[in-house]
């Protein structure tokens, strides 16, 4: 299973588990991410024994008769004395040595581009057997595209959007049309309603209190840094208390530290004792505006990504976003965003915050 597989359900909390997410599947240099909504993005790699990083996205929206989409993504490479390697686009596409014509960035991006409807259709086809795909720039740089794990990618989209045997599949395609393809799941709506995050400083009783039960709740390898509270009182000064709204609270500290990630852990507490937290999570990044958000690297170089988002609907945080940002394949930051979890969050007028103007 792919790196950033393992890192996104190793930081899912078990609210977020409960949720209503998509599907993620690896194989070889290519991955899968289905959304809740049905929407399924696959993307595929440079082989690893090339250097130059490139990258396609395939997108496919749930419901009958949907169109597969593609991008193709290059990345930066520097030669030994650390100049830069990579040529402006328009990128020719060769496939299995036929010219597919040139591929043009996009208007904003000098490092992507779209694909013609022509040139989607040969790469699909293409991808499902063995073939040499690669794009070669005005310079002469050559990007080649694995296809190590493309069908098997593309078999799971077919059967995660229900169209097996249809005319409309990638893979295993039938006789039948696609009218009995599920349509797209509804977008989740969440209400955010107003925080007033202002610092809240709990009598020192209390919080020496809430703190002992916080730490209790926590054991030393799910929170390795959480603040052990030495003295007789129970130190709470490492806990952070911020208003949310409806009578809540919510107290953080630090948990975790590992060579190239952090991580914080967040309760939702009542404004009044006895408190009774609930554990949000454990992998928290940080808090703003009723929003929790979680990033972290799959390795040190920063070329992949996990991130998850949980928002406040009044009474609990929901997970309301998730996503990968692909495989580790040299491009900083990641390549593409792949959800596995998206929402449409409706906000009432925030609070104003210090510091605003």
């Amino acid at each position: 299973m792919p790196g950033w597989i393992v890192l996104a359900l190793a930081l899912m909390s078990p609210q977020a588990l409960a949720a209503d997410t998509g599907i993620g599947f690896g194989h070889h240099d290519w991955l899968l991410a289905c959304d809740n909504t049905g929407t399924c993005r696959a993307a595929g790699y440079q082989p690893d024994s090339d250097t130059l990083p490139v990258s396609v996205l395939l997108t496919r929206r749930a419901g009958p008769e949907q169109p597969v989409t593609a991008e193709v993504q290059i990345a930066e490479a520097w030669d030994a004395s650390g100049e830069s390697t990579a040529q402006a686009f328009p990128l020719s596409l060769r496939i299995n040595g036929q010219d597919l014509g040139p591929v043009s960035a996009g208007s904003d991006d000098a490092v992507s581009g779209a694909l013609t409807p022509a040139q989607t259709s040969a790469l699909l086809e293409a991808l499902t057997r063995d073939s040499r795909i690669e794009w070669t720039s005005p310079g002469g740089e050559v990007y080649r595209l694995s296809d190590r794990g493309a069908a098997a990618v593309l078999l799971k989209m077919d059967e995660a959007q229900g169209r097996l045997g249809t005319r409309g599949a990638l893979v295993r395609r039938g006789p039948r049309d696609e009218s009995r393809v599920p349509p797209p799941r509804p977008l989740p709506v969440i209400h955010m309603p107003a925080t007033d995050d202002a610092d809240i400083a709990l009598p020192p009783r209390e919080m020496a209190a809430l703190a002992r039960e916080l730490r209790a709740q926590l054991d030393a390898d799910t929170c390795m840094d959480l603040p052990a509270g030495h003295d007789e009182n129970g130190d709470a000064s490492e806990f952070t208390v911020t208003g949310l709204s409806h009578g809540k609270l919510l107290v953080s500290t630090r948990c975790w530290l590992a060579a190239y990630n952090a991580g914080s852990v967040y309760w939702v507490i009542d404004a009044q004792p006895p408190h009774q937290p609930v554990l949000v999570t454990t992998n928290g990044s940080g808090y703003r505006r009723g929003q929790i958000d979680a990033g972290h690297k799959g390795r040190g170089l920063g070329d992949c990504w996990s991130s998850q988002t949980w928002t406040w609907n009044g009474s609990e945080f929901i997970a309301s976003h998730e996503q990968s940002t692909g495989l580790c394949k040299g491009f900083p930051g990641g390549a593409w965003p792949l959800p596995i979890l998206v929402s449409e969050v409706r906000a009432d007028a925030p609070v104003a915050l210090p510091g605003d103007r």
